[in-house]
Formats: structure tokens, sequence, C-alpha cells
């Protein structure tokens, strides 16, 4: 009977210590907000039951990567908030034997040379590989720190990354509790396909979420915000959660608005994203979009050009606007071939807003050369007087627009003379737009005079 009473006295010790309050492990809000700069904002509502007596709060399975100064906790208003600590304990033998001295345990000990026996005891202290207890009997012994048998985890050890607030409570309290923090290790981009056929394309666009923060997400309300915010160098700076006001009338579509400058998604459904984990949300799908293709050479200032040089033309695909803004990262060009899919080239898109062209360079031409060269040069004292002859080829089985971009500044003291049509584009680009027919080959001869 004595035994059964000192049992039942150290479970009632062990639950009624500081962290007895209740947090529910489930929240009734939790929404994730991925920024461009390695940064996600965690938003959760849980309930808590905490009685007057008690003065800890544990909130369990934060991200290991938490910052700690971005924590913003609203309490009931029964609860006054005192202090605040992140606790992890990385369970380790030496914290274990320090935790349960003055505990009960089991012990391992040889019975003969073939078997063991178990023992209770009571860890008295531990140094190294050898710890002292004290055996049912009342004998104190030397054992080996390896043959000691834990049959729980204290409850003074936090195994999980944790948030504990030291709290004052006037009442008993059962309500909802919310918190905001800030995580590192989690980045967000977007990829896009881009499906070319004729003068026509398709563009699918995906989120890519890579979570490195620690703690994996369970059927979150997901958000990403497209744009750089500012951060301090030195001091946390707390970010406001910012929360959609409305959603596009088709719920399967990601959400999408500009706020502060920014562009924030939503997307329409519960996520769940694994810790050390890529996951991937298609964000939008376009078709019927027209599409010009384009082929560009940047040539040589003739101010100061000498000798011989031929470019190979850029290959380039311009889309009509778009009336969703488009966040930047990777458009991957695709065209079919005899049923067979085929990639064209990789472009890298800026932030792109809404009803804006797009240009995506996709390679170099195989087929498209155009050469330069001197053709007569009558520089004076004070004038740079050149003729460039340009030899245009297109060695493909269509007729081809070449677009050469010629650097000359453009004031009162400089002219261009030349039978060819041409533009101002860019303040001083000199801008030929000049067709060339399937296996063709075209000459322009222009004459640049400008003052020393």
């Amino acid at each position: 009977m004595k035994k059964m009473n000192l049992v039942l006295l150290s479970s009632l010790l062990l639950s009624g210590t500081v962290y007895a309050s209740t947090l529910s492990k489930i929240a009734d809000e939790d929404s994730l907000i991925v920024y461009n700069s390695n940064i996600g904002l965690v938003h959760e509502q849980r309930n808590l039951s905490i009685s007057q007596e008690e003065s800890n709060i544990i909130y369990e399975g934060v991200a290991n990567s938490i910052e700690i100064d971005s924590v913003n906790v609203s309490l009931p208003q029964d609860i006054k908030l005192k202090s605040q600590q992140y606790r992890f304990d990385k369970l380790t033998q030496s914290k274990l034997l320090e935790a349960h001295i003055g505990k009960n345990i089991e012990v391992r000990l040889p019975k003969d040379d073939q078997s063991f026996k178990i023992i209770n005891a009571t860890l008295l202290s531990s140094e190294n590989t050898k710890s002292l207890v004290r055996s049912s009997d009342g004998n104190i012994i030397t054992v080996d720190s390896d043959a000691i048998i834990f049959r729980a985890i204290p409850e003074e050890l936090i195994t999980k990354a944790s948030l504990v607030w030291n709290v004052e409570t006037t009442n008993n309290v059962n309500a909802a509790m919310q918190i905001d923090y800030l995580i590192n290790n989690i980045s967000w981009q977007s990829n896009y396909i881009l499906n070319l056929s004729k003068d026509e394309a398709t563009l699918d666009g995906w989120i890519s979420i890579d979570n490195r923060s620690g703690k994996a997400y369970e059927d979150v309300d997901l958000h990403v915000l497209a744009g750089d915010i500012n951060r301090a160098v030195q001091q946390p700076v707390r970010y406001k959660q910012v929360r959609a006001m409305a959603m596009m009338e088709d719920s399967s579509n990601v959400a999408h608005q500009a706020h502060e400058g920014y562009h924030f998604y939503t997307v329409p459904f519960k996520v769940s994203i694994a810790n050390n984990e890529k996951t991937q949300i298609k964000f939008i799908h376009r078709t019927n979009i027209a599409a010009q293709r384009k082929y560009t050479a940047i040539l040589s200032n003739p101010s100061n050009f000498n000798g011989y040089n031929e470019h190979t033309l850029t290959q380039s695909i311009s889309l009509n606007p778009l009336d969703i803004a488009l966040p930047k990262g990777i458009v991957r060009t695709y065209s079919q071939l005899n049923k067979t899919n085929i990639l064209l080239g990789e472009s890298n898109l800026e932030h792109t807003p809404k009803e804006s062209g797009i240009n995506l360079e996709i390679g170099k031409s195989f087929d498209l050369k155009v050469t330069e060269s001197i053709e007569k040069r009558d520089d004076s004292q004070y004038n740079l007087n050149a003729t460039m002859k340009y030899t245009l080829k297109n060695n493909s089985e269509e007729t081809k627009t070449f677009e050469l971009f010629i650097p000359f500044n453009k004031d009162e003291n400089s002219k261009v003379k030349t039978d060819a049509a041409f533009t101002y584009t860019k303040g001083n680009l000199v801008t030929f737009s000049i067709p060339v027919d399937a296996m063709g080959t075209k000459e322009i001869f222009v004459n640049f005079i400008s003052q020393k």
C-alpha cells in the first residue's frame, strides 16, 4: 500500500509541473505567406486551456529557423505575458541522465555470464560513463551509464523546438490565442512552361515552394508575395500579416491581388508542405496567346569599328500582354516536331505587370547570320566618316525578318545615310527591320558621320 501511495504521489507531482497548460495540437486557423527573400510568415490560431494556478504556456513544434524577435502573440484578456523563451532540448544520454537525478530508473545488470536482470533504482549522480544509483534495498552501487533504462522522457525536457511563455493568469481560461512569427530558409519561385504552336502559345505557371525551415506545414492556407521587401540588416523587423480581401470568382484558380506595390497570390485550397521538400502548385493557365518570333542582333558602333565581324542572330518570342501580373521566374519554351516536344530555350522573366508586353529570349539562330565590315572610312580632323557594309544571310526555309540595332549617337552633328528604312530606338540605337527571303542574302550600306 505504501509503495502504491508513493507511485501515486510521484504521478501527481509530475502532472502538476509548470508545463501543464493545454494548447490544442491542431490550429483553428493556419496560414503561411512565403516571400521572395527566403522568409515566411506563419499565422496560427489555437485553443488554449489554462488554470489560474499555472504560469507557463508551451507552444510546441515551431520551426527551427524561427526568428525569435519577430514573434507576435495575442493572448486572451485574462492572461498577462511576462516573458518568452525559445526552448529546444536535443536528446542526449547526458541530458537524460541529468534530468533523471533523484528519480526512479531501471538498471540492466549482469546476472551471470549469459543473462541479465533488471532492477529498480534511484539515480543519484552521473559523470562520464559511470553513474551512482540506490537500489530498492538501499545499497548504493556504481553502474555503467549505458545500462540505465529510461522509460519516459521527463516533462522538463522539451524535445521539439518550442516557445515557452511565462504568464500570470487571473482566471481559468479556455479561449483562442493567435501567434505570428517569421521563419527562414523557405522560399518560392515561379516557373513557366510555354508551348509554342505557329503564331499562338499556351502558358502554364507553377509556384514552387522550397521548404528548409525545419517544420512541415499541414493543410495550411498558402499565400506567396511577389516583390522584394526591405529587410533591416541588424534590427529584426516585425511584419503584419497581409490578408486577401476578396477571392476570384473562379475558386479553382490561384487568386491574385496587387497590394502596396507587391503582388499577392492566394492558393484556393489547403496545402501540405513537407520539410526539406519542394512543392509545386499550378497558378496560371492561358491559351491562344498571340506570339511573334523575332530575330535580333546588336552590332558594333561604327565610329570606332575596323575590320570584320560576324554575328549570329538571337531568337526571341514576343507575347501579347496578359490580364495577370507574372512574378519573375524561368520560362521554358517548347515546340512540337513530329509529335515530339523540343525544348527551344530557357528565359529569365522579370516581374511583369499585367497588360505588359512579354519578350523571351530563347537562344541563337543556327540559320541566320549578319556580317559587318568597313566598306570605306574617310575620317577628317573633326569628323568620323565610316561607310559600313552589312550582309544578311538567311539559310532557313522561311522568310525571316532581321532586326538590327547599331549604337550611334543621335545629335545635330550626326548623320545616317542609307537606302534602307531605319528608326532610332532607345535613344541611340539605329534600328533596321529587314526581311530576307528563304535561302537568301541581302546587303545594305550605311554611311555614318559624327563629330569627333
